[in-house]
């Protein structure tokens, strides 16, 4: 997503609104404008971003079982470290 912010500051605006179209359809992402200031878009911003997430494929889980492999350690607790951690 393209996000344009601080659309308040109209006077100071570097890329058109045009400009950061075209560039979100070159890349085929989602654009918008937005103003922290004024509170412009704001909630549509990250209701954008929310759903563009949910759309996104889920890791697929296998059906292979988990291996686990003998342990190198001993069952033997190790005091030298006087009772702190027993590693």
């Amino acid at each position: 997503i393209i996000a344009g912010n601080k659309t308040d500051l109209v006077d100071r605006r570097q890329v058109s609104t045009g400009e950061g179209i075209q560039k979100a359809k070159d890349l085929n992402v989602m654009f918008i404008e937005t103003s922290g200031k004024a509170g412009y878009n704001i909630k549509q911003l990250f209701q954008q971003v929310a759903s563009a997430l949910l759309g996104m494929e889920q890791p697929k889980v296998t059906d292979s079982p988990v291996k686990l492999l003998p342990s190198s350690s001993t069952d033997e607790p190790n005091t030298d470290n006087q009772g702190f951690c027993q590693c």
